[in-house]
């Protein structure tokens, strides 16, 4: 790296997965892994993780599902060194690009990166609302948490222009902002299959994990919601599972 970082090593999936990350900022977490575990793919698939970060979720896909070409996709420039980084210190096969997802067609291609190529996209937007939502005074964590009115329909869009025909997108968002995701995959996408993650039980779901398929067909499903904690506030054993590497329903 060109100058000195403050990072930590911190472990993921139970130790299996080491991630080198900043100090401060934006730092992988719950959601990350949730993504990771919710995301189908095969071994020899091409997958892209768009806003990878330092590789949390599509590194902690590779530790579950061997032998993919991997595609790692970060703006932040000083996070895709962390990413490469973490790729190698966890032997872990995958391509960089500091690029914005928002760039359009011509930088995706000029990276390599054409339409009609990937098989996966996951994706774990900025999703707080910057009407509603103060964003940190720290510039990568304001970057990576506060969406534009245009960043879901831009980050889908992309997705859906690098995705083959019959590929699948897996994101996740805010709960309370799931008519936003519905919206922007009516163009292109369906086969659309929604999972709950509630913080606890009998309160809203504050997330959804959702899967959709490009040209895809299939009604709508909405699965069994997913409980992070019981009533004691202790992390259920689905949950602990889950973060240890064991896959979502939509993974399978």
């Amino acid at each position: 790296m060109s100058e000195a970082l403050d990072v930590t090593e911190d472990g993921f999936l139970g130790g299996r997965l080491r991630l080198r990350q900043l100090r401060s900022g934006h730092r992988a977490g719950h959601d990350a892994m949730l993504l990771a575990a919710a995301t189908a793919a095969r071994p020899g698939d091409r997958v892209a993780d768009f806003g990878a970060g330092v590789g949390a979720a599509g590194l902690a896909l590779a530790r579950r599902v061997g032998g993919l070409e991997l595609v790692l996709l970060e703006i932040d420039a000083r996070l895709a060194e962390l990413a490469r980084g973490n790729a190698a210190l966890n032997g872990l096969p995958a391509a960089i690009h500091p690029l914005d997802i928002e760039a359009g067609a011509a930088a995706f291609a000029e990276a390599g990166l054409f339409p009609d190529s990937f098989d996966v996209v996951l994706m774990n937007p900025p999703f707080n609302d910057a009407a509603r939502h103060r964003g940190s005074p720290d510039a990568g964590r304001h970057r990576a948490h506060v969406a534009a009115k245009t960043t879901l329909e831009a980050w889908i869009h992309a997705a859906r222009r690098v995705l083959k025909s019959g590929g699948e997108l897996t994101l996740i968002w805010r709960a309370d902002a799931l008519a936003e995701v519905l919206a922007a995959l009516q163009r292109g996408f369906g086969s659309v299959l929604i999972l709950p993650v509630h913080a606890r039980a009998g309160q809203p779901a504050i997330r959804v994990v959702v899967r959709a398929t490009k040209g895809g067909r299939a009604p709508l499903s909405l699965l069994p919601g997913l409980l992070l904690t019981d009533d004691e506030g202790e992390e259920t054993l689905r949950a602990a599972a889950v973060l240890r590497g064991e896959a979502l329903p939509l993974a399978t």
